[in-house]
């Protein structure tokens, strides 16, 4: 064990010096990986010399999301004490369904839990779990959803239920897969119309819902988008969650995205009316900046956890109460130990800490969106209040400039489509990003664009 920790620290250093010269790596095609990349697995051991070779050569060519040049994905950055929460989390290897397994790390996971159900009020009746993502936790809260309005489903299975299911046209693109998992169908997922801004569209959900109730189908799930996957935009829950009450149906916020926003007391207001809903969650390894994976489910009343995702097993469950044997709550029965990472970065900075973190990301935001503004070159198409910042460069195809980038090694961005609309998405979830790694961003892509194009064109 001590030569692979002394190996880790070798390649781990060097990794870290090689990303401060350069901060995108060298791009690799698929169509070179497997030349240029030694993963070949042999019948034999392989002398320590060649492992570390191709190790260390794996590290140093694969995408850098923790550095300054990335802005593609919702997540990035490095937060060291997170990273040391779930280093030890893997040196400890515990599972967390059972108490006998994981002791007093069922504590840490507990713990953040509860301090949750605090801040969105949920306190008294309210329950959570951990789970591998924000597809997974919009999975479980539609089968609680299905579980709720008919408990006999998970004994009898479905039996032409008709049940509906409504998701606004920019929600995360899991919610039809979860609805043919859960028996419910694909088509019987009702995409709701957006206004101009990205939001559901209050007004056509009613419409939608009272369709349905009329034509004896039966709405069982309403999911409302705390920062939409393109625009960044929050869905109205207080309007939504009066239709829900008046037609009994579950509504579920899914801020896998930006529900971290409730630790802002600047930015908690665009997730208003939160503690209206049944089920909220939201992935602490976005806003929050912990490691891969951190995803968090919460519901107002935990007996649902139970109802829907508990089992007996005599061989598994032998001691403890059920409080703090956590896989009578989850979807997994193996559970890796996401919540150290999360505790480790909460324990060392603090709910307050936890703040700063999520409105770094909106001033940084701000800053690319004034640049945009005061840029003749730029045509924006985003919205304020959001950290996806929104937009094209001198005409240019995004699909095509961003490609470019990637290619060349220059920054990592993506793009996206919003009323027809292609643009680039530029995120700003990297809270160890300063000013000048904003602007530096812009001052790359321009020059670049002058380089490859404008240059070009003139020879």
């Amino acid at each position: 064990m001590k030569n692979s920790l002394t190996l880790f620290n070798e390649i781990a250093n060097k990794l870290l010096v090689d990303e401060e010269e350069n901060p995108v790596a060298e791009f690799v095609s698929s169509e070179e990986l497997f030349k240029k990349i030694d993963l070949e697995l042999s019948e034999n051991s392989i002398d320590e010399v060649r492992f570390k070779s191709a190790l260390e050569n794996l590290v140093l060519k694969t995408p850098r999301t923790a550095t300054n040049a990335f802005f593609n994905q919702l997540f990035g950055g490095r937060n060291d004490r997170a990273v040391l929460g779930d280093l030890l989390a893997v040196m400890l290897n515990n599972s967390t369904y059972t108490y006998k397994a994981a002791g007093v790390q069922i504590g840490v996971e507990k713990v953040i839990i509860n301090k949750v159900l605090q801040l969105i009020d949920w306190n008294k009746d309210g329950g959570g779990t951990f789970a591998t993502g924000g597809s997974m936790t919009n999975f479980m809260s539609m089968l609680m959803a299905r579980d709720a309005f008919n408990d006999e489903i998970r004994v009898e299975g479905m039996t032409q239920e008709n049940l509906i299911v409504y998701t606004s046209i920019e929600s995360h693109y899991s919610i039809p897969k979860n609805a043919a998992f859960s028996g419910i169908g694909r088509e019987n997922v009702r995409y709701i119309a957006v206004d101009e801004e990205g939001r559901m569209d209050v007004n056509d959900l009613k419409q939608q819902v009272e369709k349905d109730v009329q034509e004896g189908n039966k709405p069982v799930l309403v999911n409302l988008t705390a920062g939409t996957t393109v625009l960044g935009a929050f869905d109205p829950i207080v309007e939504v969650s009066e239709i829900c009450l008046k037609h009994n149906i579950w509504l579920h916020v899914d801020g896998a995205y930006c529900g971290s926003v409730i630790f802002s007391e600047k930015y908690k207001h665009l997730i208003g009316g939160v503690e209206l809903a049944d089920s909220f969650s939201f992935n602490a390894h976005k806003m929050i900046g912990t490691p891969l994976t951190c995803s968090l489910i919460f519901v107002k009343n935990k007996k649902h956890l139970y109802d829907s995702f508990s089992n007996e097993a005599k061989y598994l469950y032998q001691t403890d109460e059920d409080e703090f044997n956590l896989g009578k709550t989850s979807l997994q029965c193996g559970r890796r130990n996401d919540a150290l990472k999360f505790w480790t970065l909460w324990k060392s900075v603090g709910t307050k800490g936890l703040e700063t973190i999520v409105d770094k990301q909106f001033e940084l935001a701000d800053i690319a969106r004034d640049y945009i503004k005061n840029n003749d070159d730029y045509i924006s198409y985003g919205i304020e209040d959001s950290i996806s910042v929104c937009f094209n460069y001198k005409g240019i195809p995004a699909q095509e400039l961003c490609t470019s980038l990637y290619e060349e090694s220059k920054t990592l961005v993506g793009y996206g489509t919003f009323n027809e609309d292609e643009f680039i998405r530029f995120v700003t979830i990297n809270a160890q990003n300063e000013k000048e790694d904003i602007l530096n961003f812009f001052k790359t892509l321009e020059k670049f664009v002058h380089s490859k194009y404008e240059i070009a064109q003139l020879s």
